[in-house]
């Protein structure tokens, strides 16, 4: 037992001090503060004094557009301020080249004495403010051919006016929109969390157990500890190193959203919905990580102790990552529509559980005992996996040679029985 902790203790410690691992930890969290922080960043290189205003002058050959649309800009925009120029067009295109200010804006009737435009600016990259301009000379343009017409305003108001539909969810196992929002984060959040440590820890283990066998390590290590003992210590080493480097983004990235949460309220955040989640929904999140992590992990020990060379890994791996890739676009597809038939049915096959059930536990009422045959089977898929990859393991690590397909397993196999 003292032989299992002490290549665990390697492991984890050896991949700790990295300075590959170190790098990407520190960058990861700098990213996530960025991104908490965004609002913060862009007020303090965009700053609140003056020429934080964007100044625009408009010539109104009309003379019955500049009020209105002045009033409408500055409901919608207080950092664009619109100047009524008196000069000429083109002194007014002069003063945008000079830096007097940002755009100049020509105000017309057409030939149906209707609103139009010329934007003039130094660049055309600009379309946030142009946006703004054309929605408000559009409300205009409403009022004007309503006013025409001889429509009243009011009226068409409530002609285009949106319709009000409430949802009313018959079914048992459907959410209400408040309680699909409130997990949505999470949901978000667990996907990409286990499907980049499946990505990233996998194929650091396989990664791994090439390298000694390439550096004839390997040898050493058979002769003084068993193969199984070996793997799991390698598993489990890379698992507490998976759990450090989440955690410490788990902490900074809540402690951030903390600090941040009168800044991030509304848009994308209250879309996401990350407050107020369910003590289940976490509990079922750890969960379903922890035995996704176990299932993936035995199997990229396995098929990394089929190569004697770390350029055979990605060859190797690919199968493994092309189920966590089919497993990532299902739970993108189970997000927008968790009842499918489809979804269901994928959350039962244990390489897809622990993401697409999640999907499913995090957005419907599922039934208890949908959830416990799911986890009962991917439980036993994890034992059967566990003495098949100890076998595979076993026997792989004493293979040497080019290894270009899984047939490697049968042979890795039958040099155990051998033993």
């Amino acid at each position: 037992m003292s032989k299992f902790w002490t290549i665990l203790r390697h492991t984890y410690l050896s991949h700790l001090k990295s300075k590959s691992f170190i790098i990407m930890t520190i960058a990861t969290l700098v990213i996530i503060i960025g991104l908490t922080n965004f609002q913060n960043i862009v007020d303090l290189f965009s700053g609140d004094d003056e020429d934080s205003t964007s100044q625009i002058a408009v010539i109104d050959e009309t003379d019955q557009l500049y009020t209105a649309l002045e009033q409408n800009i500055g409901a919608v925009n207080e950092e664009v301020e619109l100047t009524q120029y008196d000069g000429t067009e083109e002194e007014a295109k002069n003063a945008v080249k000079d830096g007097e200010f940002q755009a100049f804006v020509h105000l017309v009737l057409d030939d149906q004495n209707l609103p139009a435009a010329t934007y003039y600016a130094m660049n055309a990259s600009e379309s946030s403010t142009v946006n703004q301009i054309q929605q408000s000379l559009s409300q205009l343009k409403t009022g004007m051919v309503t006013q025409q017409a001889g429509i009243d305003v009011e009226t068409v108001e409530q002609m285009l006016a949106p319709v009000e539909i409430e949802k009313v969810a018959l079914a048992e196992e459907s959410k209400t929109e408040e309680e699909l929002n409130q997990a949505r984060g999470l949901v978000y959040f667990m996907i990409f969390l286990i499907y980049f440590a499946v990505l990233v820890y996998g194929n650091m283990i396989a990664s791994e157990v090439a390298v000694e066998k390439s550096s004839r390590v390997m040898e050493i290590l058979v002769s003084s500890v068993s193969p199984i003992t070996h793997m799991f210590a390698k598993i489990i080493g890379i698992a507490l190193l998976g759990l450090t480097q989440f955690g410490l983004i788990i902490i900074v990235g809540y402690t951030s959203l903390k600090m941040n949460q009168n800044e991030l309220v509304g848009g994308m955040f209250e879309y996401l919905g990350l407050g107020d989640i369910p003590i289940s929904t976490i509990a079922y999140a750890l969960l379903f990580f922890i035995l996704g992590y176990l299932l993936y992990a035995m199997l990229a020990a396995m098929l990394g102790s089929l190569v004697s060379r770390t350029e055979e890994v990605n060859q190797i791996v690919t199968p493994m990552m092309l189920l966590v890739i089919a497993a990532f676009m299902i739970a993108m597809y189970g997000l927008n529509d968790p009842t499918a038939s489809f979804v269901t049915i994928t959350s039962y096959i244990p390489f897809f559980t622990p993401i697409i059930m999640f999907v499913r536990v995090g957005m419907l009422d599922v039934p208890i005992w949908e959830i416990a045959l799911s986890i009962g089977i991917l439980l036993v898929t994890i034992f059967i996996f566990a003495k098949i990859a100890a076998k595979v393991f076993k026997g792989g690590v004493l293979m040497y040679g080019p290894s270009s397909s899984l047939k490697d397993i049968k042979r890795a196999i039958q040099l155990t029985k051998k033993d």
